[in-house]
């Protein structure tokens, strides 16, 4: 997104040629793998602004989360169908952006997940922060996990990301992650063998150098 503003106008209308010649939408993220079991979901705040500055703000986002999102009694028929498609493996949220680990059944019900949670937090905040009509998140982007290496690194990264972005010194210093409940599930040692056997490394730079793996 940031980079594509630096373009020149010829450049622009370039890269949108080739995004739909290839079948992507002009501008929002793609979703070219929808058959795959297991997905890292990333999501994040609107030109990457901390809108998730509080604690209180990131363990309501996770509340949600967990619930798959907020609905009325008259939504909970289409809520329990949604629930079903989703199981969480792994998460943690930052101040400006969170991932998610996820198995999905139906990878179709990600867009109404999204939306429900995202529009729910965006009326909320900007309600409290008396900021109408802001625009709070960026449109959510996903990965498919490709082998079980991919899949325990993904881990391995999540954990680690408050770390990268320097909120903390410790993965287990950052409340809003799954690190805590593996810890407490499988214990420190599980832990320092699962980094040490997949290591974050410069993981994130370059999705595509793990359609090898």
């Amino acid at each position: 997104m940031y980079e594509y503003r630096k373009l020149t106008s010829e450049q622009k209308a370039e890269l949108v040629k080739s995004r739909l010649i290839r079948g992507y939408p002009p501008h929002s993220p793609p979703h070219p793998v929808r058959d795959q079991p297991f997905y890292l979901l990333t999501a994040a705040c609107y030109e990457h602004q901390c809108y998730m500055h509080s604690e209180s703000r990131r363990q309501q986002l996770l509340g949600m989360i967990f619930d798959r999102f907020s609905y009325s009694e008259n939504e909970q028929e289409s809520a329990e169908a949604l629930t079903t498609n989703l199981n969480i493996y792994a998460w943690v949220v930052l101040p400006n952006h969170y991932h998610l680990l996820v198995q999905v059944v139906n990878f179709d019900v990600l867009s109404e997940l999204f939306r429900r949670i995202h529009g729910a937090t965006s009326r909320q905040w900007n309600t409290e922060d008396n900021a109408t009509k802001r625009k709070v998140w960026y449109r959510w982007s996903d990965r498919a996990i490709r082998s079980e290496r991919h899949y325990y690194t993904t881990l391995s990264y999540i954990h680690y990301n408050p770390v990268k972005h320097n909120l903390v010194k410790s993965p287990y210093d950052w409340v809003e992650s799954s690190v805590h409940w593996y810890l407490q599930t499988y214990g420190q040692q599980w832990l320092r063998d699962c980094w040490i056997q997949y290591p974050v490394r410069d993981y994130g730079k370059n999705w595509d150098d793990f359609e090898s793996l």
